[in-house]
Order: structure tokens, then C-alpha cells, then sequence
């Protein structure tokens, strides 16, 4: 089957491009979070700086005689602070007030530094800058030189908002160069430890499906104790054994067809062989009568080998044609067809209920169970016991027998073909077939427990159900 090439994305569409651009966003992000209480504190300190400057320049009040200074110097100090009035209320009771030339205000908004939050202080900021028209404020605080003076500043908050919007802009400019700096870092760490190898990691498993059987060069091949070195090493050793498996399906595929070939003209051969040992057990020959029955029996060993090497090799199990089946009548029918192996008093015991019914392939799990009893009793087994058991996911057919159990090496391979048999001479496939079989149908075949006194098989039909009894 012809597989369509796959692409691996473009840099604009793959896993890089996204961790760049994730990156520069939760930076500028975490710049904004910052921004907020820095506009806030650089506000509350150019106001703190305005009382400052404003109790410097009050003090000239108080080196006259009589608090009055020259109005043009008066002027050229209010105009040096930014501000229209200046007030200064001292501990002692003492009032100085500096105002030049200006007239009567209205104040639009009183602020009152020493009595100010860091929420209240985000929200003047924030109201600061979004103000489209000057403002008078009155700004009132202690004093940064004396905490037991108070200053009290009129000034006009345009020159405020001015500032803070250049401060903005050199916070933003400063964000983005940190924002690239950090995006161009954490995407070459992430580039190296992550993207480069799931690109690696991926691309592998495109090949990997375009080709199963193509070798993967020195993938995997590192030494990382992470997530993603575990994974690479997984998945070359998973390609390794997917590998190994197709090509040894693939030789056994070929094998199968030429055992398919031969088995076909050997099956003619013994057959011929057969009739001609009819005719020798027939023979006035005693020494040719007594070696005719072994030979019978070499050659129906020979022919059950070849049918069982045909229909194991066949391409998958047949279909099944599921209809309901009478569980108990099905049962009498198996044991009667191994009449000849329960001569001498070897009991076939069914004890299922007459009502009890399954769904399954009448003829796929009447092959099974025959296996099943032919084994036990060619084993050694005096009494094989047949009952059925409901479970949540259907019904559980028992095939309990008292004879030897199985050999350990026979249970280590039970459903292995070829190596499961436990009786000399076998081959080994009527499990694994009669597993392949009932798997089929959506069930299975189990072992469920082998000892010196007999062997229990469940037989799973997960699409079966008994009715009640």
C-alpha cells in the first residue's frame, strides 16, 4: 500500500514559531503586571520631589524679617517648583504662605499623600494618565525634610501626566528590548532541549510509517535521563522490535506459502500412501498384518499435521457467522463425536443447563471444544466436565478434566505454534488455531490453571449470554 508523504510544519506554523511568539507575550504580559505599580510609584515620587523643592523654596520666607520677599523672586521660585501656591504649616503653630501673582483657584482634585494605599495609588496613576485636560491638584503632605512639617503645593497636573507619559514609553521600550532578549533565550533553550528533538522525534515517526522496515541510523541513540530521551529511546526500540516482527511475518509468509504448496501435494501422497496400507493390513502375510495398523497410524498423524499446517497458515481466521447457539445440545454433540476416545468407561460429563444459549459461530466453537476434550483425553484425562458460568462481560465455558495437567514447557508456550504441544508427536497449532478462532469472535481462550490434577480451560464469548435458568 502506497503511504502519502507527510511534511513536516513550516518555521510560521510548527511548535518554534508559537513558543517565540508565547514567549514575547507572557514577557510583555509580566511587564504590564510591573508597569502598573511603577507608574504608580513614579508619580507618587514626583509629587513627593514637588513638596520637597517647595519647602526649599518656602524657606526663603523665612529668612526676612518680616516673611515678605521680593515678588519677582517670589514668582521665579514658583515658577522653579512648577507650582501656582505654596503653603508650609510648621509644628510650632507657624502658617507661611507663598502665591505670587496668582489669583483665586478652583482645585479639582485634593490629594493627600500621607494618607494613601497602594490600590488608591494605582488608581490615581491610572486616572492621572487617562485625563485628557489639565487639572489643578492640591497636593498636601509632610515634608521629606521635616516630618513635622506639613507642605501644601497648588499646581496644574499636565506637566505630571507629561512626565508620566515619558516614563511610560522608556518602560515600553525597556520591555520590548527585555521581551526579545528573554523570547530569543527561552526559545533557544526550548529549541535545544524540546523542538529540535520532537522535530527529531517526529520526523522519525513519519519515516517510520512511510517505510516500517527502514532502518532508523543511530536514532535514539542518546544519553538524556529526561522525558523526551526516554521517549526517543522507546521509540527506536519499539522500531527495532516492529521491525524484527515484519520481516520475520514476512519470511514466515513466504514460508507459508511454500508449506501451503507442499502440504497440498503431500496430502495427495499419503493418501495414496493410505489406501495402500488398507490393502497391506488385508495381506495373508502375519509380520505385514501386525506392522499395517503403526503404519495407519503414522500416516493419519502425517495427514492431520498437514491439515492442521493448512489451515494455520491460511490468511487470518474465517469469518464468523454468529447465530444462537443451544449451548447443551452443542456440548452432547462434541462428546458424541469422541466416542472412540471415551471407550473404557471415560466419562464426557455436560453439565450445562438445556436452557442455557450463546451467540457465537456453531461450527468455529464446536472445533474448540472438540480440541479442547480430544486433548484431555489423549492426554490420560478419566472425566472431562463441561459447564458454563455468566460474567459481567458475557459467558465462560469450563473445560475442567482429572488427568496430569500439562508440562511446565507445554504451559510456558501453550498457544504458541509449533511449540505448545504437551502430547509426543504434536505440532502444537490446535490451541494456538482454536485461540486464533475464538478471538475472532471477540472472545478468548485461557488457561486458567494446570496441575497433577487435571487442567482447567475457559473459553470467553464476550458477545455471549446465557439465558436465565
Amino acid at each position: 500500500m502506497k503511504v502519502e508523504a507527510v511534511k513536516l510544519p513550516t518555521f510560521g506554523r510548527g511548535l518554534s514559531a508559537r513558543v517565540l511568539l508565547l514567549t514575547i507575550l507572557f514577557v510583555l504580559v509580566s511587564e504590564v503586571l510591573i508597569y502598573a505599580p511603577s507608574i504608580a510609584r513614579f508619580r507618587l515620587d514626583w509629587l513627593e520631589e514637588k513638596l520637597n523643592t517647595a519647602h526649599l523654596a518656602i524657606l526663603a520666607l523665612e529668612a526676612t524679617p518680616d516673611y515678605m520677599i521680593d515678588p519677582e523672586l517670589e514668582i521665579r521660585l514658583l515658577d522653579h517648583v512648577g507650582a501656582r501656591i505654596i503653603g508650609l504649616r510648621g509644628s510650632d503653630g507657624k502658617n507661611l504662605i507663598m502665591r505670587g501673582t496668582t489669583p483665586p483657584l478652583l482645585v479639582d482634585v485634593t490629594v493627600d499623600l500621607s494618607d494613601r494605599g497602594f490600590v488608591q495609588l494605582l488608581e490615581d496613576g491610572v486616572d492621572t494618565l487617562v485625563q485628557p485636560r489639565n487639572r489643578v491638584l492640591r497636593v498636601k503632605g509632610y515634608s521629606p525634610r521635616a516630618a513635622d512639617v506639613v507642605v501644601d503645593v497648588v499646581l496644574d497636573e499636565w506637566p505630571l501626566r507629561q512626565a508620566m507619559i515619558a516614563y511610560s514609553w522608556r518602560v515600553l521600550g525597556l520591555s520590548v528590548v527585555i521581551s526579545l532578549i528573554t523570547a530569543a533565550l527561552v526559545f533557544g533553550a526550548l529549541q535545544w532541549l524540546i523542538i529540535r528533538p520532537m522535530r527529531r522525534l517526529t520526523g522519525g515517526m513519519v519515516a517510520f510509517r512511510q517505510d516500517p522496515e527502514a532502518m532508523l541510523g543511530e536514532f535514539g541513540a542518546t544519553t538524556r535521563g529526561d522525558e523526551i530521551g526516554v521517549a526517543e529511546r522507546e521509540f527506536a526500540e519499539m522500531h527495532t522490535n516492529v521491525r524484527q516482527a515484519l520481516q520475520q511475518k514476512a519470511r514466515l509468509a513466504a514460508l507459508g506459502t511454500a508449506v501451503s504448496k507442499i502440504n497440498h501435494d503431500l496430502r495427495g501422497i499419503l493418501a495414496t500412501a493410505r489406501l495402500i496400507t488398507d490393502r497391506l493390513a488385508e495381506s495373508d502375510n502375519p509380520d505385514v498384518r501386525k506392522a499395517a495398523p503403526a503404519l495407519l497410524r503414522s500416516l493419519d498423524r502425517a495427514v492431520d499435521l498437514c491439515s492442521d499446517t493448512l489451515n494455520f497458515t491460511r490468511e487470518g481466521p474465517p469469518k464468523p457467522a454468529f447465530q444462537i447457539v443451544q449451548l447443551k445440545e452443542l456440548i452432547d454433540e462434541v462428546g458424541e463425536s469422541l466416542a472412540k476416545l471415551l471407550a473404557g468407561g471415560k466419562v464426557w460429563s455436560n453439565t450445562v443447563p438445556e436452557t442455557a444459549t450463546v451467540r457465537a459461530d456453531r461450527g468455529q466453537l464446536y472445533r474448540i471444544l472438540r480440541n479442547l476434550g480430544e486433548n484431555a483425553l489423549q492426554m490420560g484425562a478419566h472425566t472431562v466436565t463441561l459447564n458454563a458460568v455468566d460474567n459481567p462481560e458475557g459467558i465462560e465455558i469450563r473445560v475442567s478434566d482429572d488427568g496430569p495437567g500439562l508440562p511446565p514447557k507445554a504451559v510456558e508456550n501453550l498457544f504458541v505454534p509449533f511449540k505448545g504441544s504437551a502430547r509426543a508427536g504434536g505440532t502444537g497449532l490446535g490451541l494456538a488455531i482454536a485461540r486464533e478462532l475464538m478471538r475472532g469472535q471477540g472472545g478468548d481462550l485461557r488457561l486458567l490453571r494446570s496441575e497433577a490434577g487435571g487442567a482447567v480451560f475457559a473459553i470467553d464469548l464476550a458477545n455471549g449470554r446465557s439465558q436465565p435458568h
